[in-house]
């Protein structure tokens, strides 16, 4: 008997290098996020608010009100289980924060193959999202913001992949379950739920309307035979009903069956996010001000020997964020002039959890509240540096500039390096930054 040994085909080989791309990807960034994780060995900024409502959901019969009930259940339900596998300790805090930092550049990497059938693009989107320094810094501190970015960003990934598809019912069900989870995260997730539903509804709007471009192309970011048997009640299934029953069943292991008590959870989160918060804070900033990067917020600072300071500053690269804007520009104009589908799709998910901010009634906003639209900054900028025309150098050689400020800034964004007033004044350009 003959046995004829059958090579991959075609399509299963680039799937094997993606998945191992990926798998490289997350283990890289998850080793690297781990660094020095553990200091500072206290509790700082934020994780006074969410530590103690994660170790809460530990005990076998709460005590008192529950803790934090103005965001939902689910990222401190995993830094419960964190605490629970390491112990209360600050690697039980910030490991869950470390793991879903590398999972978010996993979802900066399917992204961007999904947006520029690419592997060097799509690398090179990792690689801006890792050195504009907020998610490397979100990354390392128990707070809610990584994980909704994580999930965000495999929502976004599955709804692009789906764009392109004539039958995009089971990626976009998976952006709306991927969507629900990053709610259930914190509720800034829902602006990439309304971002994608958004876009769905315009395609549907303009097909409804019979709108035809004189000189249609390929290209073109609404085409009228796009997803020909897309219909009003997959958008129902796929952004209502899956995100609302991920969203919804993560209430369960904190308030059980009881209907009337996660009602109320809503009615109490609903409560605490769209009352005008009353101005003040330190470090509070507009939301016009975030890409500009006027006002960082001081995580920690605070001496630790002669001249040595621990400091983690929550600012971001000024090397690749500052340039995002003008990356912004060339998006647009290609969208508007060109109609670009892919100039089209990197500017939603941009300013969809961007713009989203100023349609809030609350007075009180920080700029790591901008952490998921500066990510999805790096695929502007790999858009604009790698449009026609553009020379091949162009976008690696901005790849070396963005990695060189990180490496500057490591001093102000790690504690475990510590820093001198002598380096700290070099680094703050400028007075709004302290």
């Amino acid at each position: 008997m003959n046995i004829v040994s059958k090579s991959p085909s075609a399509p299963e080989r680039p799937a094997a290098r993606r998945a191992i791309v990926a798998a490289i990807i997350f283990i890289v960034a998850h080793v690297v996020l781990l660094l020095g994780i553990t200091a500072p060995d206290k509790l700082y900024f934020d994780e006074v608010h969410y530590v103690p409502a994660a170790r809460q959901m530990l005990l076998p019969v709460r005590e008192g009100p529950i803790l934090n009930p103005m965001h939902p259940p689910l990222a401190k339900e995993i830094i419960a289980l964190s605490i629970k596998a390491f112990g209360d300790v600050p690697l039980g805090w910030r490991y869950p924060a470390a793991l879903f930092g590398a999972l978010a550049l996993v979802g900066v990497y399917l992204g961007g193959l999904a947006l520029f059938a690419s592997q060097q693009r799509a690398i090179a989107a990792v690689l801006l999202a890792f050195f504009n320094q907020m998610l490397f810094v979100q990354s390392r501190i128990a707070m809610l913001d990584i994980f909704a970015l994580a999930f965000g960003l495999f929502a976004i990934a599955a709804f692009v992949h789906g764009f392109r598809q004539p039958r995009p019912q089971s990626a976009f069900a998976l952006a709306g379950l991927f969507a629900g989870l990053a709610t259930a995260c914190k509720w800034s997730g829902l602006f990439v739920l309304a971002t994608c539903i958004a876009i769905v509804a315009v395609i549907l709007l303009m097909q409804g309307w019979r709108t035809r471009f004189a000189d249609a192309n390929a290209e073109d970011w609404y085409r009228p035979e796009l997803w020909p048997d897309f219909r009003v009640p997959h958008v129902i299934v796929c952004f209502v009903l899956i995100p609302a029953a991920v969203y919804l069943a993560t209430f369960v292991p904190l308030y059980g069956l009881s209907f009337t008590d996660i009602m109320e959870a809503q009615r109490r989160i609903l409560a605490d996010n769209t009352t005008a918060a009353i101005a003040g804070h330190t470090y509070m900033s507009s939301w016009p001000s975030w890409p500009f990067l006027v006002r960082p917020v001081w995580y920690l600072f605070e001496k630790v020997g002669d001249d040595r300071f621990a400091a983690i500053v929550f600012l971001g690269n000024p090397l690749v964020l500052w340039p995002a804007l003008i990356a912004l520009i060339i998006a647009l104009r290609d969208w508007i002039v060109g109609r670009s589908r892919d100039a089209f799709l990197v500017l939603a998910f941009y300013l969809g959890p961007y713009l989203a901010w100023a349609l809030l009634p609350r007075t009180l906003g920080f700029i790591y509240y901008y952490l998921p639209a500066a990510t999805t900054a790096s695929f502007v900028l790999v858009y604009a540096l790698t449009r026609k025309g553009a020379p091949r150098w162009l976008l690696w050689t901005f790849v070396a500039v963005g990695c060189a400020g990180f490496v500057a800034m490591l001093p102000v964004t790690a504690a475990v390096i510590e820093t001198s007033m002598a380096t700290f004044n070099r680094l703050m350009l400028f007075q709004g930054w302290i």
